[in-house]
């Protein structure tokens, strides 16, 4: 049962570290090993985005805090450089969390995007970043329940009704919820997904049925003829909520709408690690306000 900050660090350590016993082959490197192991590292940098210390040198300076846990600390940059190196190890010990979840088989979901921006937007015009994000695909895109423009990203989710993150896709804020959505869903099988008037399309619906069984519900827009009962979309949208939730907490908890990144690769990488936050927090029913509020106490201890 964990019961504290150091047990929660102690659990997600012990985790990853038989995950990565899984990859042996991804993890060899030239030299002898590094001081601080792989293991401990993505420990740090998933438990740093779980108690919200989004940039390196808060997160380094924070783990100062805890020698007893970490007894070597990796230098900012080379903490920095060798976290991107293992986005891809970090997102398969998210795979590989998900593939022992119970709440995970869920056939359930509800699909949605949240707006990834890299840059303020009233820098875009004069930012000397800008056509290095552009030759990476970012974008201007707009979030209607905001008013706003942006430049960016979009993260498409789909999540269970349990809460759970199950699959994901990043893509250029112009393109379109249903046209992402889609591929996204195109990948998966056998599900029912609610999705909001963003997805409202017969064809697309018909196609992914036909091609996945997965069957896209949504609730038509009010000048379309065919109308769903209002039981019906009162349910729809009350199961929706649950997406939301899950927006909420990865925008508010793990602040996932800042941008710290100077590359397209590191903001990927700082991604994966929010994300395999996150599934980490429900995989051991640990929620992410109780982890800021026992990382308080032991500060206080």
């Amino acid at each position: 049962m964990i019961t504290s900050f150091e047990d929660f660090c102690l659990w997600t350590y012990v985790l990853i570290d038989d995950c990565l016993r899984q990859w042996p082959a991804a993890l060899r490197r030239p030299g002898p090993p590094p001081r601080c192991s792989d293991a401990e590292l993505l420990t740090m940098a998933v438990i740093g985005e779980c108690c919200g210390w989004v940039t390196e040198t808060e997160l380094i300076a924070r783990w100062g805090a805890y020698p007893r846990l970490f007894p070597i600390l990796p230098e900012r940059s080379r903490f920095n450089r060798r976290r991107r190196q293992l986005a891809q190890v970090l997102n398969g010990v998210r795979q590989t969390l998900l593939a022992s979840f119970a709440l995970a088989d869920d056939r359930q979901c509800a699909i949605d995007s949240l707006p990834i921006p890299v840059m303020r937007f009233y820098w875009v015009p004069h930012s000397a970043a800008k056509a290095d994000w552009s030759a990476a695909e970012a974008a201007i895109g707009f979030v209607a329940s905001k008013r706003q423009h942006f430049f960016g990203y979009k993260l498409h989710l789909v999540v269970t009704l349990g809460g759970v993150i199950r699959d994901f896709a990043l893509a250029p804020a112009n393109l379109l919820d249903l046209a992402v959505g889609r591929e996204l869903l195109a990948t998966l099988t056998d599900l029912e997904v609610l999705g909001d008037k963003a997805y409202v399309s017969r064809p697309a619906a018909a196609s992914l049925y036909a091609e996945a069984a997965v069957r896209l519900l949504t609730i038509p827009r009010r000048n379309q003829r065919d109308q769903t009962a209002a039981v019906m979309a009162s349910e729809h949208r009350r199961l929706r909520a649950i997406i939301e939730t899950v927006i909420d907490q990865l925008a508010e908890q793990f602040r996932i709408e800042e941008n710290h990144a100077h590359s397209f690769w590191g903001l990927c990488t700082r991604l994966y690690a929010k994300l395999t936050a996150h599934t980490l927090c429900q995989w051991l029913g640990y929620p992410v306000p109780v982890v800021r509020l026992a990382h308080r106490r032991s500060r206080l201890a």
